[in-house]
């Protein structure tokens, strides 16, 4: 049975909270809305609504617990300043008995398509990625300082049930030619819940004082637009349309495209060695099979 704290309780988030209460743990969680924390006390989480950007708040006694950190950085800056104050107002006397930080696969920026693994520099090309670094790093220096043991997952993009591109499918965007679209990966978020728990329990060696890390992925990466194209034939959508040949570097920074033009095929080797987790939705089509019915996603 597992003790622990959530913060950050959102589509994620509160699954994993849902399945360590399933598996007979004691789940707390910080949230920002009143609302949200109404809902998950009448699934018997004991959530508190709890500000982040407020540098007045001291966080709750994590004594015992594992402390899972889903929540993100601010929008803005090159900084997270949400998990550094938070870790810094931390007392001695209350730490966690594990970190686990949800962080992304895009701290390794453009690779060119090349595979990646946990060993692969950090090169985030955007401001936002950036941010999630930094988060590491902050993450990895309370680690050193306090002994308290940490894993981090580098995750990519999440799907499953109510998280599927329909809103872009519907308006019809366009998608770049499949030989210049980059290479994407994903992971279904039922598969992501197993690894997040499945770090609170891993063996980790006493003596080390830096975070393990781990890639989360279902190892099987598409390029970008044939990831819309299954998602819109999937759904009995229109397939996107597809820009010409020649796409220009202008078209290519817009806000459509300029999050996606990191391309890289993640290695999830160590997630299912290490970890010990193996993918049940290996691949996207069998992850979307067990999505639900197309006709009510899509209507």
């Amino acid at each position: 049975m597992t003790n622990c704290f959530i913060v950050g309780c959102g589509y994620v988030g509160k699954k994993v909270a849902l399945q360590e209460l399933k598996d007979g743990g004691k789940v707390s969680a910080l949230v920002s809305r009143l609302s949200s924390a109404q809902t998950l006390r009448s699934l018997g989480i004991d959530a508190i609504v709890y500000d982040l950007d407020s540098a007045t708040l001291s966080p709750p006694d994590l004594s015992g617990s594992v402390l899972y950190w889903f929540a993100p950085p601010p929008s803005k800056g090159l900084v997270d300043t949400r998990i550094a104050s938070f870790f810094g107002s931390i007392a001695k006397s209350s730490l966690p008995s594990r970190l686990i930080l949800i962080s992304t696969t895009g701290i390794y920026g453009d690779c060119r398509g090349a595979w990646v693994t946990e060993s692969q520099p950090a090169r985030p090309t955007t401001d936002r990625a950036k941010r999630r670094v930094n988060a590491e790093e902050t993450a990895g220096h309370w680690c050193r300082r306090h002994g308290v043991p940490t894993v981090i997952l580098r995750v990519p993009g999440i799907y499953g049930p109510g998280r599927l591109p329909v809103d872009r499918l519907r308006k019809n965007e366009p998608v770049l030619p499949i030989d210049q679209s980059p290479w994407s990966n994903r992971i279904h978020v039922s598969d992501l819940v197993r690894a997040c728990v499945a770090s609170a329990t891993i063996e980790i060696d006493s003596s080390s004082n830096v975070p393990e890390i781990c890639n989360v992925s279902d190892g099987s990466p598409s390029t970008t637009t044939e990831f819309y194209l299954s998602v819109a034939k999937f759904l009995g959508l229109p397939s996107p349309p597809i820009l010409g040949e020649k796409v220009t570097s202008q078209i290519l920074d817009s806000p459509t495209f300029s999050r996606s033009n990191d391309s890289k095929r993640v290695d999830n080797s160590r997630m299912r060695e290490w970890l010990g987790v193996v993918p049940e939705f290996p691949c996207l089509e069998l992850g979307l099979s067990a999505v639900g019915s197309p006709e009510l996603i899509a209507s």
